[in-house]
């Protein structure tokens, strides 16, 4: 149980022996136990790293409510940008910087789009992120959605491309074909 904060007790070349080495082992181990005790409630404010009942108290302080069957590790992290996502929700790249903070990653979303009601929010991911994060992203919208909103989600799939680029030396021709008409 040593701590960085307590320095190592040194003692004079012609006590560091017997008993009295003895007494300042005991001393030293006695300290980093009392301060381990004390800096113990200053550890548990980090969501990261506190035990599950502070974590529940903190959750609850920051309005967010674990999910059946939530990793303990998306909680931990839903509770440590709780304050990040409330400011981030409400716009477009505010609700991206939400889904890459929590691991749900790259996704694309549009507004009013053609064809499409004006209140309709579509949320475009892959069949993957949407299959593994599905509580969590209605978890999300419930959350931080926009009120009076409706949202949908899109699967895109990425493709592989090869483009190859090369000269044609500027070259242009111009041919005319005409159609004959027989009557």
């Amino acid at each position: 149980m040593s701590d960085p904060v307590l320095p190592k007790i040194e003692l004079p070349s012609w006590m560091n022996e017997g008993e009295v080495d003895r007494i300042a082992a005991a001393a030293y181990t006695w300290f980093s136990s009392l301060a381990e005790w004390a800096l113990w409630p200053l550890r548990q404010l980090d969501p990261m790293t506190c035990s599950v009942q502070v974590l529940d108290l903190i959750a609850w302080q920051r309005d967010i409510t674990r999910f059946a069957e939530e990793p303990l590790e998306l909680y931990r992290l839903r509770v440590k940008y709780a304050y990040a996502n409330a400011r981030d929700a409400g716009s477009v790249a505010g609700f991206k910087r939400i889904f890459q903070r929590l691991g749900i990653g790259y996704v694309e979303i549009g507004e009013r789009m053609d064809g499409m009601d004006w209140d309709v929010i579509n949320i475009m991911l892959s069949d993957t992120q949407l299959a593994d994060n599905a509580t969590l992203l209605q978890t999300l919208i419930q959350h931080y959605g926009r009120t009076c909103r409706r949202y949908g989600y899109s699967i895109i799939t990425t493709l592989n491309m090869e483009l190859q680029v090369i000269e044609f030396s500027n070259d242009a021709t111009t041919d005319l074909a005409v159609l004959e008409v027989r009557q």
